[in-house]
């Protein structure tokens, strides 16, 4: 594996080399920098503040070259443009072609200084980076905030492309235009959706999306998901493409919302049933929290399962979640708690959830992943919405069917089963396998060992580049001087997935443990306010199945509205880092206004401080996932140990503590349940708030 700034050597364009920040350079001030603080400790604002012009310098130095290509590149659209009216005028239908292929010919030049540009934004982080680890200073948030906020700002143009998105506007219309040439020549301005899907400028987009600090809806709540993307999208797709099958990915989606249903179709009555089988109320935390043990052993056989095969796991999902409801719904007429707990426990050995993402990592293409993703996340809200509301229409009263007690207890088991059945014969008539053939689909970019290759340009245009590079070996080993610096980067920058979960937690760094302990902390806050809801309210407000399930889903309703608001709006007014310190924050409020103390026990009370816990945490939820998929190393982002599998595992362990901390909180009476389950919960939180102002500065 070679290092990042060999990497990066191999992919500069050649005749641009001099306008690239110099990483041999800056590294070789870092290293100057660590003598001199060696030295003397008086060095250090004097290193601060020559690494700062150094760097300005360099910025500035890309800056001006790319406003130089920019304006190139704008002038010889205005070229094409004055050539497009001669055409238009004098209905030279056979100029067309030419025309055509001349835009185009621009369009790969800006994608070329696309890549300029992603090369430069990623050395600059690196650069920074590198400096915070050998200093220990916090020198990147100064830098960036400095640089950023200034109305003169440089640092800006690396991140923002007003002048790029004219560029593509431009040649975006004259593509329509021409494509249109038979007298219509309607505007992609006024009709957008009409907008030409010209390779080229679908690659160029895909750029632009990569590089920019704005985020959408989709892209915000398809980072729920966790599931991985491209570095720069290709148009060379076509092992992907022959792997998408619509139907196979719509019952994944449907795998996904079943599973959910399944999960939250049993919390309203849970504690009822509990009770007719002569087991103790909280008795149903440890009925809720046995699907979650079972799930912390499936995600890791699923994800590894999914290395070989999608349906094969998938027929054997349903069959167990068809068993698992089965023994739920019979545990009543067996008058057994046993039963009913191992039924729960099937159900979670039927968690397909890893088998769901790992799907729309491998076999959607680039360009709909990111639809397919919130597609993941908004059918796991769907589900969660649904489970309760279904629960609260099934009726109280005893009837029998062949000696089959169906009630309100019963039938979310016999639904369940019933809903698996039909979606094990739709999944076996309708599922299509993707090929898993080696010789007939190599590995693709994202999976060797040049993960920068991954981001550069379609075919066309990086294989000449490179080779062109193959001629300038000789300078290579200039490049790095420190072996200790070298061997770092090469094992940060290595895209091998882990083989082991040891391998994975060696390459937690301090930033990825405090997303997944923040990740623990708001699943064990939402898992003792959900599942604890039909014990809390029955015993303080007499509250009846049905008015708690009621509860429950008018929560789960809440998810894609805040995703909205989140993901359009407060994405783009704050940094996300900002959102998840205040959404902590707000969890943190949440729990201690649920707590019981000296003033009785209101429904005003308990129904504002759960919505503000639950909304809080889902906003917490988004925004941690997301930070989560950029922090973390790019080994833990493909493998049966990736980083969705950690996440995974971290919030099904939550569950389990939670569901199990209600079971034992019984004991010691309903008096005490509420508060004795709060506390741990609060205290979770108010350390994960520590830990994020600890690592606040690393969070990007």
């Amino acid at each position: 594996m070679v290092a990042f700034g060999k990497k990066l050597k191999q992919l500069q364009i050649q005749e641009w080399e001099s306008f690239y920040i110099n990483y041999k350079l800056m590294k070789k001030k870092v290293n100057q920098y660590t003598r001199q603080i060696e030295v003397s400790e008086h060095n250090r604002e004097y290193v601060l503040k020559d690494f700062s012009r150094v760097l300005d310098s360099q910025i500035e130095k890309t800056v001006l070259f790319l406003l130089e290509q920019e304006g190139r590149l704008a002038s010889r659209l205005s070229v094409l443009g004055e050539q497009h009216d001669a055409l238009v005028q004098h209905n030279d239908a056979a100029m067309i072609p030419e025309l055509q292929e001349s835009y185009r010919v621009v369009g790969e030049e800006l994608l070329k200084l696309l890549h300029f540009v992603e090369l430069n934004a990623t050395g600059l982080r690196k650069i920074l980076k590198k400096f915070d680890k050998r200093f220990g200073y916090k020198f990147t948030n100064h830098y960036v905030k400095t640089r950023a906020s200034h109305p003169y700002s440089q640092l800006k143009q690396v991140f923002k492309h007003v002048g790029i998105s004219a560029v593509v506007g431009t040649l975006s219309r004259h593509l329509a235009d021409l494509k249109d040439h038979q007298g219509t020549y309607v505007s992609i301005y006024d009709q957008p959706a009409l907008s030409l899907p010209d390779p080229t400028i679908e690659s160029i987009k895909a750029a632009v999306d990569r590089l920019s600090n704005t985020t959408g809806f989709l892209q915000y709540i398809g980072k729920h998901a966790l599931i991985p993307e491209e570095e720069l999208t290709s148009t060379a797709d076509n092992d992907v493409d022959e792997r998408y099958h619509f139907m196979s990915l719509l019952l994944n989606l449907v795998n996904t919302f079943l599973y959910m249903v399944n999960t939250y179709i049993i919390v309203p009555t849970a504690d009822n049933y509990s009770l007719s089988l002569g087991a103790a109320a909280t008795t149903c935390g440890a009925v809720i929290g046995s699907m979650a043990v079972a799930q912390v052993f499936s995600s890791v056989y699923f994800s590894a399962w999914s290395n070989k095969s999608y349906l094969k796991p998938l027929i054997f999902s349903s069959i167990v979640l068809f068993i698992g409801n089965t023994l739920y719904a019979l545990a009543y007429d067996l008058n057994s708690i046993y039963v009913l707990i191992i039924g729960r426990v099937f159900c979670g050995l039927g968690s397909a959830r890893a088998v769901n993402r790992r799907y729309i990592s491998d076999c959607v293409p680039i360009k709909m992943r990111m639809k397919a993703s919130a597609g993941f996340v908004s059918a796991s809200a769907l589900g969660m919405a649904c489970g309760p509301a279904l629960a609260a229409l099934f009726p109280t009263d005893d009837s029998t069917i062949f000696w089959i007690t169906l009630n309100e207890n019963t039938l979310p088991g016999w639904v369940m089963a019933l809903a698996w059945l039909v979606y094990l014969l739709w999944l076996c008539i309708s599922f299509r396998e993707p090929y898993n053939d080696e010789k007939l689909n190599p590995p693709t970019r994202r999976e060797t060992s040049n993960g920068l290759e991954n981001g550069a340009l379609e075919n066309s245009v990086s294989e000449p580049l490179i080779e062109k590079q193959n001629n300038s070996h000789n300078d290579e080993d200039d490049d790095f001087d420190d072996e200790e610096f070298n061997n770092n980067e090469e094992e940060e920058e290595s895209h091998q997935p882990v083989t082991s979960i040891v391998s994975a937690y060696k390459l937690l760094t301090p930033s990825v443990k405090v997303q997944l302990l923040i990740y623990f902390m708001l699943k064990y806050a939402m898992e003792v306010l959900l599942a604890e809801s039909s014990v809390i309210t029955s015993y303080y407000f007499i509250w009846s199945s049905g008015k708690v399930a009621i509860f429950l889903a008018s929560l789960g309703l809440t998810v894609l509205p805040v995703n909205v608001l989140v993901g359009s709006y407060l994405s783009n007014m704050f940094e996300e880092r900002q959102v998840l310190l205040a959404a902590e924050i707000m969890v943190c409020i949440g729990i201690v206004s649920s707590f019981q103390v000296i003033i009785p026990y209101s429904v005003p009370q308990y129904v504002g401080s759960a919505l503000l816990t639950f909304v809080a945490a889902e906003v917490l939820e988004g925004v941690n996932l997301s930070l989560l998929s950029r922090v973390m190393s790019s080994r833990l982002k493909r493998g049966t140990y990736n980083g969705g599998l950690l996440s995974t595992e971290a919030g099904t362990l939550a569950r389990v503590v939670a569901d199990g901390a209600i079971t034992l909180a019984g004991y010691g009476g309903m008096n005490m349940l509420l508060n004795a389950t709060l506390l741990p919960s609060l205290l979770i939180c108010i350390c994960s708030i520590v830990a994020t102002c600890y690592t606040y500065n690393s969070l990007y």
